[in-house]
Formats: C-alpha cells, structure tokens, sequence
C-alpha cells in the first residue's frame, strides 16, 4: 500500500504488526552538509559541518520501522520546533497517538501542546534526577511529595487563557497554521507573551506527570529506548544509502533538497517493505 504522497506504508501487513501497532513514533535529525553555494537555508553547524554549512533531514518514523513523513529544515533551530508537524500531517494509515524525541525534541510548550491535541508525549530526557517537578496549588510542602514536588504552578494563569489554549489547539489540528510556525512565534518571546507562559505552565504539569511515571514503570522505559533505537537503525540505513556525492548535497534551493530527501526515505521505506 502507499500514502497519498508516495511513500510505501506497511500498514496492517501481518509482519509490520509483529514488529509494531503502528501508534507508536518517534523524530529525530540527521545533519547533512551543503556543498552548493548560494543556499538560504543551509547554517554553520562547526559541530557537524566543520568550516561548512548544511540542513538537516528531520524524519518521523513509526514503530513498524518506516517513515510516514520528513523534512528538509534550519539546523539553527531546536528539533522541537518541528516536532508536531509530521505527526499532523500523516497521510498513512498508521493510528500515531505517541510520541518520542531524544532531549532536543522536547520543550514545555510541546508537552503542553501534545496534551491538548489528546497525543501522549514521551521523550527521552537527558539529566532527568535533576529535571523541575511542579505541583498544584494547595500541596503541603512537609510532605514526602511536597518535597519531590518543590516547584508551583501558576493555575490562574492557565485559567485566565485557557479558552486561547483550546483555540491555538484547533489551530494547528484543523491546519489553519503549521505547529512548528506557532512554536516559533511562541518560542521568540515567552517572557513577554502571556499565553506563551500559560502554555508553558500548562506543559510543566503534563511534563511532571510523565516523569513520575517514566520513574516508576520500567516497561515505559523500554519501550521509549525501543523505539529511539528503531528510529537510529533507519539512520544507519540512510547512511549506508546516501553515498552519493560523499553524502553531501550540492543542491541550493530547499524544494530541490526536500526532494532529495523524500528519494532517500522512499528508498529506505522500500527496503524496509521488501524485508518484511
């Protein structure tokens, strides 16, 4: 079977659903260096491009092992800002209700969004002992929890907005805008928008919720860790196929590069498919 835009999906194939329900995702970025002069979107990166510059090729890949959605995008800019827009863009059949990120992909705002749009967000945090832990108005502080839970939340806040919350939700699921232009928006200057900070403190509970929970049920855990390790498998395979040109692009213009990047990932779902 294939999606609306190409790509091969294993959908409900007896295999695929060994390996995978197709409900579970996971995005992450590969960096690739740009060799082309004149490209407005390629950013010095000195971390993975040296003296060069280049993008990156972010992908949302299923639990089945394939990618139901890429883009070419800045690597001047964190993961999770692009985070929710494969997820609302799927064209394939697979059910996606949650989702993983490695630490790059994950901001209290994201938290707060996924919650709002009924998706569960499960990212893998770096430094997680050390992670803030919020608590409702009203929790003792003398209390084993109150100690664990030594941050408040502003409820008044989320309160006072909540109406604009449910709004920007609708927003980015009916695709009236994209999500990762609204987190850029709110991202620019959180300090100075309310509703910026009203969905932060909103993500914050969302946020301290799913770390008690990663804490105390190990087989989150490894599921989360499963299927970041699937999603790194599909990166050593782009790395084994994109050999062309030393795995550099010399294409300038992002339409160009964002084909290139689909080619990739349809060669990469194709072999997965064939696999199976």
């Amino acid at each position: 079977m294939v999606t609306a835009n190409g790509l091969p999906t294993l959908g409900r194939a007896h295999l695929a659903q060994l390996i995978g329900d197709g409900s579970f995702s996971s995005s992450d970025g590969r960096r690739v260096q740009v060799t082309a002069r004149g490209s407005q979107n390629a950013r010095a990166l000195p971390r993975y491009f040296g003296l060069g510059r280049g993008v990156t090729f972010y992908t949302w890949t299923s639990d089945q092992h394939s990618h139901y959605a890429s883009r070419v995008v800045r690597t001047s800019l964190r993961d999770a800002t692009y985070v929710l827009d494969g997820i609302l863009d799927n064209q394939t059949e697979l059910p996606i209700s949650k989702h993983t990120t490695d630490t790059a992909g994950y901001s209290d705002l994201i938290f707060g969004l996924f919650d709002l749009l009924e998706l569960d967000f499960c990212p893998h945090l770096a430094g997680l002992p050390d992670r803030r832990l919020y608590h409702l108005p009203g929790m003792r502080s003398d209390t084993a929890a109150g100690r664990l839970l030594d941050h408040p939340i502003n409820t008044e806040l989320i309160a006072e907005h909540w109406d604009e919350l449910l709004r920007i939700a609708a927003s980015i699921k009916h695709g009236h805008v994209t999500a990762s232009l609204l987190v850029q928006r709110l991202q620019a200057h959180p300090n100075r928008s309310q509703l910026a900070r009203a969905l932060q403190e909103y993500g914050r509970i969302i946020k301290t919720r799913f770390i008690l929970r990663y804490h105390t049920r190990p087989e989150e855990r490894k599921a989360i860790r499963r299927q970041l390790n699937k999603h790194e498998s599909m990166h050593a395979l782009h790395d084994f196929l994109f050999y062309g040109n030393d795995g550099k692009l010399r294409l300038a213009t992002l339409d160009r590069q964002s084909v290139r990047a689909a080619c990739l990932h349809l060669v990469a779902n194709a072999i997965v498919a064939w696999n199976l």
